[in-house]
């Protein structure tokens, strides 16, 4: 899996979901047509229409907004699901939901539960990674945390530029000084493990500390990308003279490297756009088409990409931000958090492309039909990995706990 996640919360009226009446009833009292939920900074303004136009596109005839005209040329292989909603209308508790099913803080991530699942592929590199593109999200690396889960399965985060990873460079003069220090370490945690019994923390350490040092040669070759062809870099975007947007190139071509190495999930976030995210409470057409820029062109180079090497069969790409945003201005310009309808979208990896799933009111403000919740994204994700999410278990604290705790239902409809 390839996890694009949008931090912020994207708009689904400017993006995947155009509102013909929103735009004929712009500057009106939002008041006058509907019950105005309260929202988080409760600043709200009149309705706001999207200032992107839409077009149809593809044999689909899935309609994009003008922010996307890379991605757009690629709809045939979207799902589009306009019905998304979450319990949580603020970033932290919202990006804990989106990420490990749950609100609370210290439970183990999606990318943790399927590693924990399927195991690793590749004995040299983590099962899950993360491609930071210089943005933590609200509720910081517990979104890409084990929690419960052993220590192995927590997410391990890279940069794309700079120093890949932390604490991987040796510090030793030689190799054979370095694998006697390992060596040592190794046996002191044998022995702390042979005192105390059973352990799961000292158990990870060691397959932690043994995996780090095979990382010392595997990343940097992966994070090489100089044998690219000069089309594959222009193509993503590397050589952008839009700086987002190349640091989200290299994530994207990272991502493409790290799954043909058989990494099991890959999440990217988002690049820093003028210290800001998808959260455009005030200056939306600015703020809005600043991260579109970043990360249009990647996405859709990715996804040619995986599917010119015959990738995309076996690589699941989900887009998707912790919630949506108001169909109404906050302030004079922005949009504020709308956890009760919104639009992400899948690829690839068994998804029927050309499809749109479920739909919100004429003013996109709440799902309407077909009403999705995370934990429904989370068992479609699972699903189309081969696992059954009722069955995917870890045994904490008295019960068997899962990524979908016990709600979840596969969205069928979406799956070829």
């Amino acid at each position: 899996i390839i996890f694009l996640y949008m931090d912020g919360g994207p708009s689904q009226v400017d993006t995947w979901d155009p509102k013909p009446l929103l735009t004929k009833q712009h500057g009106k009292d939002p008041g006058d047509y509907f019950k105005v939920s309260p929202t988080q900074f409760n600043n709200n303004g009149k309705l706001l229409g999207s200032p992107w136009a839409f077009q149809s596109y593809g044999e689909s005839g899935i309609p994009v907004s003008e922010l996307f005209p890379n991605i757009s040329k690629h709809v045939d292989k979207l799902a589009v699901v306009r019905s998304m909603t979450s319990q949580f209308p603020e970033h932290t508790f919202a990006n804990y939901f989106l990420h490990t099913g749950s609100g609370l803080q210290g439970r183990p991530s999606m990318g943790a539960w399927i590693t924990y699942g399927l195991g690793t592929e590749n004995e040299n590199l983590p099962g899950f990674i993360v491609l930071n593109g210089g943005l933590t999200p609200p509720g910081g690396l517990d979104c890409f945390g084990n929690g419960f889960l052993p220590a192995t399965y927590q997410g391990s985060v890279l940069r794309p530029t700079g120093q890949s990873i932390a604490n991987v460079t040796p510090l030793e003069r030689s190799p054979d000084e370095q694998r006697r220090k390992l060596e040592l370490i190794h046996a002191l945690d044998q022995s702390t493990k042979d005192y105390f019994g059973k352990s799961d923390a000292v158990e990870a350490a060691i397959a932690n500390y043994e995996l780090a040092f095979r990382m010392q040669v595997e990343v940097p070759k992966l994070c090489d990308i100089s044998s690219e062809t000069q089309e594959t870099h222009r193509m993503y975007g590397i050589e952008s003279d839009y700086e987002p947007t190349r640091i989200f190139a290299r994530e994207c071509l990272l991502a493409r490297r790290l799954v043909e190495q058989g990494v099991r999930f890959v999440e990217l976030t988002c690049p820093s756009v003028g210290h800001d995210r998808w959260d455009q409470h005030g200056r939306l057409r600015e703020g809005h088409t600043a991260n579109a820029r970043a990360v249009d062109q990647p996405i859709g180079a990715l996804l040619q990409d995986l599917e010119q090497r015959g990738l995309l069969q076996s690589t699941l790409v989900v887009w998707a931000g912790e919630f949506g945003r108001t169909p109404f201005a906050q302030g004079a310009d922005g949009r504020d958090h709308n956890p009760y309808g919104f639009s992400i979208w899948l690829a690839g990896g068994g998804i029927r492309g050309g499809t749109i799933h479920g739909e919100t009111d004429e003013w996109g403000y709440h799902a309407i039909q077909n009403k999705q919740e995370m934990h429904d994204l989370h068992a479609t994700m699972l699903y189309l990995l081969g696992i059954e999410h009722t069955q995917s278990t870890f045994r904490f604290g008295g019960r068997d706990m899962r990524l979908t705790d016990v709600h979840g239902h596969v969205i069928h409809s979406i799956i070829a």
